[in-house]
C-alpha cells in the first residue's frame, strides 16, 4: 500500500463526510495558524508525512517547517507552522498528530538502543513485527533513529526459521531445500539466513554452509560470545529474542554483527506532542 492510499483511508475513517464540530463553529473562509508543539524530549520523524496529509486535506495550505526528520527536540520546540483555512487545518490535525507521535516514538527508541552500542560493531535492526500497512513508515522512523532495517516481507530474504527446521528434519535439510527452490524458481540472487537454537545447530550450519547470516536466537551473551568466536567471520553473524535497551550492550560486546529488536516496532512510547491553534 502506498502512502497516498494509507492517507486516503485514513482520512476516510476519520473525517467520513465532515467535521460536525468544526462545521458547526467555524466559517469556511476563516484563516488562521497552527503550530506543531512538542511536549517531551526525543527525535523527530514523519515531517514527509505530515506535508502529504496537509496537502491532502487542502493543497492551499502553507508549512513553514522548524525542524526536519532526525532532528532532537525537546519540550517547547516548535516543528513547524502551518497556515490556511483554520476547518482545513482541523480535519487535518488529528491524523498528522497519530502519524508524527508514533513515528517519532519509533526514532526515539531506536535512537536510545543505537546510543548503548557506541564503541561496537553491532548495528540494529527491526523485525516485521510492525503495524499491517503502516510497515514501510515505520521502517522509516528506525532508520530515522539510526538504526537499519532486515527484511521487509516474506518475499525479498529467505530467513530459515525455527519452525521451518523442525518442519524440514534438521538445519542442513531445510538449507538444501531452499537452495532447491531457489534454483528452480530462477530467484537464486536472494540472501539466506538461518536461525540456530543451540551450539549444536550451529556447528551442523558451520559443516555444512550453503548461507549466508546466521541468526542467534535467545542466546546468553555467553553463549553468543561462543558462537561468534566458532563462526570467525565465515558468514554474517546475528543475535536475536529478548534483546532490550537495558542488556542490549552487552550481546553487542559479543562482536555480534547484527542484532534484531522486535520492540523497536511494537513496544514503544509515542513522542507527545499537540497542534495548537495561534490565530
Amino acid at each position: 500500500m502506498t502512502l497516498d492510499e494509507i492517507i486516503e483511508r485514513a482520512l476516510a475513517e476519520d473525517l467520513g463526510d465532515g467535521d460536525v464540530t468544526s462545521l458547526s463553529i467555524y466559517s469556511p473562509g476563516m484563516t488562521g495558524k497552527a503550530r506543531l508543539l512538542i511536549k517531551d524530549e526525543g527525535i523527530l520523524a514523519g515531517i514527509p508525512v505530515a506535508q502529504k496529509v496537509f496537502s491532502r486535506v487542502d493543497p492551499s495550505l502553507q508549512l513553514t517547517l522548524y525542524k526536519k526528520d532526525g532532528d532532537p527536540v525537546k519540550k517547547g520546540d516548535i516543528a513547524f507552522e502551518v497556515e490556511g483555512s483554520v476547518l482545513s487545518i482541523l480535519s487535518a490535525e488529528r491524523l498528522v498528530l497519530n502519524f508524527m507521535q508514533r513515528l517519532s516514538g519509533i526514532a526515539t527508541s531506536t535512537a536510545r538502543i543505537v546510543s548503548e552500542l557506541k564503541g561496537t560493531k553491532a548495528k540494529v535492526l527491526d523485525t516485521r513485527k510492525t503495524t499491517p500497512n503502516l510497515r514501510e513508515l515505520e521502517k522509516y522512523a528506525v532508520r530515522t533513529g539510526g538504526g537499519f532495517n532486515h527484511r521487509f516481507g516474506l518475499f525479498d530474504m529467505v530467513l530459515i526459521k525455527d519452525n521451518h527446521v523442525d518442519m524440514a528434519g534438521g538445519v542442513i535439510n531445510a538449507i538444501k531445500a531452499v537452495h532447491r527452490y531457489l534454483e528452480k524458481s530462477g530467484r537464486k540472487g536472494l540472501k539466506i539466513e538461518i536461525e540456530v537454537r543451540n551450539l549444536k545447530e550451529l556447528e551442523d550450519v558451520l559443516e555444512y554452509g550453503g548461507i549466508d547470516r546466521i541468526m542467534m536466537d535467545n542466546f546468553t551473551p555467553e553463549n553468543l560470545t561462543e558462537a561468534v568466536h566458532r563462526i570467525n567471520g565465515r558468514f554474517e553473524t546475528e543475535a536475536s529474542g529478548g534483546i532490550k535497551q537495558d542488556n542490549i550492550r552487552s550481546y553487542a560486546m559479543t562482536g555480534v554483527d547484527f542484532i534484531s529488536v522486535g520492540a523497536l516496532t511494537h513496544n514503544f512510547r509515542s513522542l507527545d506532542m499537540s497542534l495548537k491553534v495561534t490565530g
